[in-house]
């Protein structure tokens, strides 16, 4: 089942978690996109900042820049979008290059009406018409699998983002796999991951002799199991 948010602001119902990611058509400034079609087989990052020329945003795109190849090794594309024009964008990333030496090879989206950051629930009551920093991670058939958002105060961490579209690719490699808190580095349990509680007591009494049984398994109860990779 998705799950759905509303932007209080215009009532606009914006994707969530397991809904389809919005047809959309897009400006930017590397030509014009198609959502999410263009990325179809790829996964898809696409992250909102509030505005070009502005310290926060700055930091977060060279950072995003200089990580970019991280994203690409696990098959995912960046994308931004802001409600500034296609003209402010070029510029801004220009100035990024020949002042902070970081080349900005990824496409962003120029909103300057807000149209698709509003479809998208980016813009926030209390924000003005400024999109806050809003995170989509798609996967390569068009569903929305995460949402992140953070205020315009605060820069994004791109570890845990990187982080977060590592464990949703381990857990789309096996049915019944999750990963823990902190995933691959959790204090207690490491880069183990989680199996799915068993839904009947004679599944919960085969998982028990199961993991006695199989070396990497560890029971901690029934419902509990950890498997080393």
């Amino acid at each position: 089942m998705s799950e759905r948010s509303e932007t209080a602001a215009d009532g606009v119902t914006a994707p969530g978690i397991g809904d389809e990611f919005p047809d959309l058509t897009v400006e930017t400034s590397r030509g014009e996109v198609s959502l999410p079609d263009d990325y179809e087989g790829s996964w898809l990052v696409l992250f909102s900042h509030p505005g070009d020329f502005t310290p926060v945003c700055t930091s977060e795109f060279v950072a995003f820049e200089q990580r970019r190849e991280e994203f690409e090794k696990l098959d995912a594309e960046l994308l931004g979008l802001s409600v500034d024009r296609v003209h402010s964008h070029i510029k801004w990333t220009e100035w990024i290059g020949e002042n902070l030496g970081v080349d900005i090879s990824f496409p962003i989206i120029a909103d300057d009406q807000g149209t698709v950051a509003r479809s998208l629930g980016m813009i926030h009551p209390g924000a003005g018409t400024a999109t806050v920093r809003s995170v989509f991670v798609v996967d390569p058939s068009g569903t929305v699998r995460l949402v992140l958002t953070y205020p315009m105060e605060i820069g994004r961490n791109i570890d845990e983002i990187l982080r977060s579209l590592r464990a949703l690719q381990r857990s789309d490699q096996e049915e019944g796999v999750a990963v823990p808190a902190d995933w691959p580095e959790n204090e207690a349990f490491g880069d183990r991951v989680l199996l799915s509680p068993p839904g009947t007591v004679d599944e919960a009494e085969a998982r028990t002799a199961e993991a006695e049984a199989t070396e990497g398994m560890e029971a901690y109860d029934w419902w509990f199991v950890t498997r080393s990779e």
